[in-house]
């Protein structure tokens, strides 16, 4: 996914009246990406909202089978993020034509997400399964493989896997936390975004 920014916020949303103050939030922070974990009842409402957002690219994350992929690209998901590597789930973004974005730890898993045709893998998850050595090792078997490391990352390690030439874009939830996006603190989550992007710069 060439086009992905380099901090993609994970989010876990509980209402779809948040979506469009979060969306407002991460403009003017500086990000123009977005991932809406779909582990809520109000997931897929909230992210017709936040793709309708002039100047966001929002896309679906925790995605698990094809008929998710499906609701996704319904309510406007212009990528789609999982945490493991499910072929139904890639062959189903492919149909559609929207970016897959599967999650793997080993190089078995990368050998089958490369066999299928995805270059940008979810490397997931980050901390737990090696953190920035992991991702390093795997970045000099597969020199032609980009990550999106995931899980665990916190405003402190983000710029440490940035740095790494293989690293397209950083997930995390640091600059949106939960109960700040239900409580409506979009003030908060602007600063958390600034201080996310001025760290990578």
């Amino acid at each position: 996914m060439s086009v992905m920014e380099p901090i993609l916020p994970v989010v876990v949303i509980d209402s779809p009246d948040a979506a469009e103050g979060l969306g407002r939030a991460l403009l003017a922070g500086g990000i123009r990406q977005v991932e809406v974990t779909l582990r809520t009842a109000e997931a897929l409402p909230a992210l017709r909202i936040l793709a309708s957002v002039p100047g966001l690219r929002a896309g679906a994350g925790t995605v698990l089978t094809a008929d998710q992929v499906h609701a996704a690209v319904e309510a406007g998901a212009e990528f789609v993020v999982s945490p493991g590597l499910d072929e139904g789930v890639v062959a189903a973004c492919q149909r559609y034509g929207v970016p897959a974005i599967p999650g793997v730890v080993t190089a078995t898993e990368l050998m089958r997400a490369r066999s299928l045709g995805l270059r940008t893998v979810k490397f997931f998850p980050a901390e737990q399964a090696g953190g920035v050595a992991a991702v390093s090792a795997l970045s000099a078997v597969f020199a032609d493989m980009a990550f999106v490391p995931t899980g665990g990352i916190g405003a402190d390690r983000a710029a440490v896997y940035a740095a790494l030439p293989s690293v397209v874009a950083v997930g995390g939830s640091w600059m949106v936390p939960r109960d700040a996006v239900a409580s409506g603190q979009f003030a908060r989550i602007e600063a958390l975004c600034r201080q996310a992007v001025e760290v990578f710069q």
